[in-house]
């Protein structure tokens, strides 16, 4: 293992580097030889003329992030064991146990009324500008495919257009655009949108206003500021605008109303303010009572998303959402975001990801082994492909019921967004244009769209729809095969005996049996004649 996993004073995220890029401390991530007259690329030089800005990642609004620290362990560590025996959820006949006929469809929720046709769904992505940008590809693609969108927090406090009164929101543009974005595009009761709320957004009364006023009927609950333990989250180039969002109550930094602070913006001593939200302070009983209230407002289901904290933050919730019915919690592993979290903070703080999973897993077979009932699970980290979508749901077997991916999605939706203006612009680049200079050409699924849509409504599915969708159909084909090759027709018979670890490490954190010790009890009755397998489904 290297010695150091933490890349230091240099990234592409912060906009620096070394001077002496192939002679780097290690412990510090400066440049072995530091010289007086270098005009300080690295972090600490720009740091020393830019102070805090270098905190968070640039440039804000058009990047989504992700940490570099290489963890000990990730879901590389595990292989998916694949047989030539029987078969799960489906007839043993080869002719009928093909890929193609894999059941990706999940339900869940209460009464099992929520129904996805993939296990994977895009956790919340707010008011970031990326987010933004994107929405319109991101909620039309996630509709047509049949899965879940999270509208994240501070959406409402955001828009200039919002009608507040009494401290309450009245009326929204850019919340009641996205909501209806999704709801014009679904198909077949399959999917959802889901409205997240932090502080602000609670104080705002935003999830009462969208299950009164927008017809939704999920509503997710956030333990957390931003993507991480605290976060920036937003830059505001404005000054009306920062001053407005000041006058809301989120903390502005700096102060938008100070009189030096307006001559120095104005100057162009700085060209972006950052918006703050307040930290949670989670309590049984404030969680309980929260509940109840959206309950009482008309929420068919109750979500709640948690990220990487201690050991005994999931505890709570996972407690707190089987005590008090919730029908999903998702769980974020450390390291990515769409808004401006802290660089070092994405790096270095939280539980990674398959030590934060594994947990999940021990402490809902705890609670289930005392017959509490548990919601739905889902996990989220850095997940962008079918395999790791695999060994997700397997590691958390059978509690786990969904995959959480933001990042994959969004430069999914960038990326068709980004090819849609390049036909507009007559200038494919020579990469995409070997496929052809149509979008019916370039986007593999756009005749299956077609057929299904007419042409009518296919000529209105936006590129960046049309990205993200292709992408998650290339995900459900791939969890198709794999699933067919572990010869499980269905998500429930997905098992932990369906991996292995691949170092005892994994082993240890995870509880999934080294590659070499599987199977042991089978092996044994084969080569001791008894060829009848006896390997259990679960």
């Amino acid at each position: 293992m290297q010695n150091t996993l933490t890349r230091l004073n240099t990234s592409a995220a912060t906009l620096t580097k070394n001077r002496t890029e192939g002679s780097v401390t290690p412990i510090s991530g400066m440049c072995v030889t530091c010289v007086d007259g270098c005009i300080g690329m690295c972090e600490i030089g720009k740091s020393a003329y830019r102070g805090h800005e270098v905190i968070y990642p640039q440039p804000f609004g058009v990047i989504t992030t992700a940490s570099e620290k290489a963890y000990p362990i990730d879901y590389s560590h595990f292989n998916i064991m694949g047989t030539a025996v029987g078969a799960h959820g489906i007839e043993a006949d080869s002719d009928m146990a093909i890929f193609p006929n894999v059941s990706l469809e999940v339900r869940f929720g209460h009464d099992n009324g929520i129904k996805f046709k993939m296990p994977f769904m895009i956790p919340g992505i707010g008011s970031t500008n990326v987010a933004k940008n994107n929405w319109e590809g991101l909620a039309i693609g996630t509709a047509l495919a049949g899965t879940g969108l999270t509208i994240g927090e501070n959406v409402v406090g955001m828009d200039p257009e919002a009608v507040i009164k009494n401290g309450r929101v009245v009326d929204t543009v850019d919340l009641k655009r996205r909501v209806k974005l999704f709801q014009d595009n679904q198909r077949d009761g399959y999917g959802a949108t889901i409205v997240q709320a932090n502080i602000e957004d609670t104080r705002l009364g935003t999830q009462e206003y969208a299950i009164e006023s927008l017809g939704v009927e999920i509503v997710e609950l956030k333990w957390g500021q931003g993507a991480k333990d605290i976060g920036g989250e937003v830059k505001i180039k404005d000054l009306k605008k920062a001053q407005l969002l000041y006058e809301r109550g989120y903390v502005v930094l700096p102060n938008p109303t100070d009189s030096h602070v307006i001559k120095a913006f104005e100057r162009g001593a700085f060209k972006e303010f950052e918006r703050h939200s307040r930290i949670g302070m989670v309590t049984e009983e404030s969680f309980a009572q929260r509940v109840e209230e959206l309950r009482q407002a008309g929420a068919k289901y109750i979500f709640l998303k948690t990220g990487a904290y201690r050991p005994a933050d999931l505890a709570r919730a996972i407690y707190f959402a089987a005590k008090y019915g919730i029908d999903l919690l998702t769980v974020d592993g450390a390291g990515g975001g769409t808004g401006m979290s802290p660089w070092r903070m994405m790096n270095e703080w939280g539980v990674p990801t398959v030590e934060l999973h594994s947990m999940l897993y021990q402490y809902a077979k705890r609670l289930h082994e005392k017959g509490m009932r548990l919601p739905a699970l889902a996990v989220a980290g850095g997940f962008t492909f079918e395999d790791q979508i695999f060994k997700g749901l397997a590691l958390g077997a059978p509690f786990v019921k969904l995959v959480g991916m933001a990042r994959g999605p969004i430069a999914s939706a960038m990326v068709g967004k980004t090819i849609g203006r390049a036909l507009e612009e007559n200038q494919l680049p020579v990469y995409v244009e070997r496929f052809g200079n149509k979008k019916d050409e370039i986007f593999v699924t756009a005749s299956e769209l077609r057929k299904e849509l007419g042409d009518a409504e296919f000529e209105k599915v936006p590129t960046g729809a049309l990205g993200l969708f292709t992408y998650f159909e290339r995900l459900a084909m791939g969890l198709r095969q794999l699933m067919c090759g572990s010869r499980k027709f269905a998500l429930e018979h997905i098992s932990r005996n369906d991996l292995a670890a691949l170092t005892p490490e994994a082993t240890r954190v995870s509880g999934i049996p080294l590659v070499s010790d599987i199977d042991w009890f089978e092996v044994d009755n084969i080569l001791n004649g008894r060829t009848e397998s006896r390997r259990a489904a679960s």
